[in-house]
């Protein structure tokens, strides 16, 4: 495992340090891996819905093709 030095302000750190006691985190360290993953994982899901809404797109567009609702650009 490595270690990654960190610098946060003052008033920050006593933030997370009440929210930490509020949440019944014994470390520091367990909070910011937790907060770490949870960001990871919700740009994760904002990649799969951005993903999902251009294929959604794309689908609509083969359908107004089909329909011939607009022209089908040929490159």
């Amino acid at each position: 495992m490595e270690n990654v030095s960190l610098k946060l302000e003052e008033n920050f750190l006593k933030a997370i340090e009440a929210i930490m006691k509020k949440n019944n985190y014994m470390t520091k360290t367990e909070f910011i891996r937790e907060a770490i993953r949870d960001k990871m994982r919700k740009l994760e899901e904002k990649e799969i819905i951005e993903n999902k809404d251009m294929f959604n797109q794309i689908v609509a567009s083969e359908r107004n093709i089909k329909k011939r609702k607009i022209k089908e650009l040929k490159y």
